[in-house]
């Protein structure tokens, strides 16, 4: 069955960096769009950043230039590389994919972007 697994999330200052990952079981990440989203407390869930299955990415413009999505398909893990954080950047981040009509989450990983 489709599996999920985020790590790597923390209390980070404001301007340090995370790395996130994604393992994923289940199925191949290569083959399908992978996201990450995150929601901060009293907040919607947002969508930070996609990756296609032809490697195309796409980011929120409130991220754009700060987090970069990748993908490693020996590993069939995706990651999320998130810099220049920001306090606006607290959240419990999720990888999700769409598979066959039904969306799977992970479990979420918390950022928090403190001084």
């Amino acid at each position: 069955q489709v599996q999920l697994v985020e790590s790597g999330g923390g209390l980070v200052q404001p301007g340090g960096s995370l790395r996130l990952s994604c393992a994923a079981s289940g199925f191949t990440v290569s083959t399908y769009a992978m996201n990450w989203y995150r929601q901060a407390p009293g907040k919607e869930r947002e969508l930070v950043a996609t990756i296609a299955p032809f490697g195309g990415t796409n980011y929120a413009d409130s991220v754009k230039g700060r987090f970069a999505i990748s993908r490693d398909n020996a590993k069939n893990t995706v990651s999320l590389q998130m810099g220049s954080l920001k306090p606006e950047d607290t959240a419990t981040y999720y990888c999700t994919v769409q598979r066959n009509g039904q969306r799977y989450w992970g479990q979420g990983t918390q950022v928090t972007v403190s001084s």
